[in-house]
């Protein structure tokens, strides 16, 4: 069976696995969202496991999409970093678009935060701080994620007690810019999940790399505290509150240095990008700074002993 037969497809409730899509197998489906599904799968030309991900056959359909997933699937697959899940190959075979990336052998972040809550607060600094470095690395590649949220982080198991987790930012494939550009979304919608979408999303404003500071500080707020930054009982009164609203301070929560974690927290979600931090790794290191209270220049050195002075010129007392 191929993703071309005419029964199961990525769109309906069936699913493909024994089948084949392109040169590889189908073994079992390990997520499925609105607009695709990621299974694991057999690369039966390099005898490898791979998470092949096949988007919804509407999509395909579409050749302003076809050709933007072509370009921003090239993009994806030519950045080099070891927080990137490595895209391996992007086509189309049968009418189905398809991605195949590593297969990582872990649980995504929201399953983490569901099942054993929110980690500790160096762990939830070590997290950010590769995510942070995954983002700043497809910005300087053109790339803008748009929908960073725990359920596209991967943790895996480390390398050491030094590095326990090893942590990858997935779905970098499909960017959110290329369904706004083929009539999947229209004037008042956005792509992106909602308790971590930054303002000029919601508005329709241009974005930059600057957005996704927004949703990784948000991502951030819920490993530090267990929630999102703002919880609403609907989902308008959810987006008002992120255009307006302020984010309640986390305090003393969980132990952390609240005052300083708070300020940082509060200039990554700030309203206006201009007013965020200009990079995602310059909010995590501030976050750094601020948990093990480095925050500030480093102090002056010492003046010499008094007896000394006389032999420095221009040495204060």
């Amino acid at each position: 069976m191929t993703a071309g037969d005419a029964g199961p497809h990525p769109g309906r409730p069936s699913d493909l696995v024994g089948g084949q899509v392109a040169g590889y197998r189908i073994e079992a489906e390990v997520g499925r969202g609105g607009m695709a599904v990621v299974y694991r799968a057999k690369d039966l030309r390099l005898d490898r496991t791979v998470a092949l991900k096949l988007l919804a056959p509407e999509l395909a359909r579409n050749d302003t999409f076809r050709r933007r997933f072509t370009y921003e699937s090239r993009v994806a697959a030519a950045i080099d970093h070891p927080h990137i899940v490595p895209v391996f190959e992007a086509g189309e075979a049968d009418g189905v678009l398809y991605i195949a990336m590593r297969y990582v052998a872990g649980r995504d972040l929201r399953h983490l935060l569901d099942r054993e809550g929110p980690p500790t607060v160096t762990a939830a600094v070590r997290i950010a701080v590769q995510v942070a470095s995954a983002l700043d690395a497809a910005h300087d590649h053109g790339l803008v994620h748009r929908d960073v949220k725990p359920g596209n982080i991967l943790v895996a198991a480390g390398t050491d007690s030094d590095h326990p987790e090893h942590v990858y930012l997935t779905d970098f494939g499909l960017t959110k810019k290329s369904l706004s550009l083929t009539g999947f979304t229209t004037v008042g919608q956005f792509v992106g999940t909602l308790d971590y979408v930054a303002p000029e999303q919601i508005s329709g404003r241009p974005v930059d790399g600057r957005c996704d500071v927004y949703s990784l500080a948000c991502v951030v707020y819920e490993t530090l505290t267990g929630r999102p930054p703002f919880l609403r009982d609907d989902d308008m009164a959810l987006l008002w509150a992120h255009q307006y609203d302020v984010p309640p301070a986390i305090g003393g929560e969980r132990g952390g240095p609240g005052g300083a974690v708070d300020a940082v927290l509060a200039k990554a979600l700030a309203k206006r990008p201009d007013d965020r931090y200009g990079s995602c790794l310059a909010f995590v290191g501030a976050l750094r700074a601020a948990v093990t209270g480095g925050s500030g220049p480093p102090a002056p050195p010492p003046g010499p002993p008094g007896w000394a002075r006389p032999v420095f010129p221009g040495a204060v007392g």
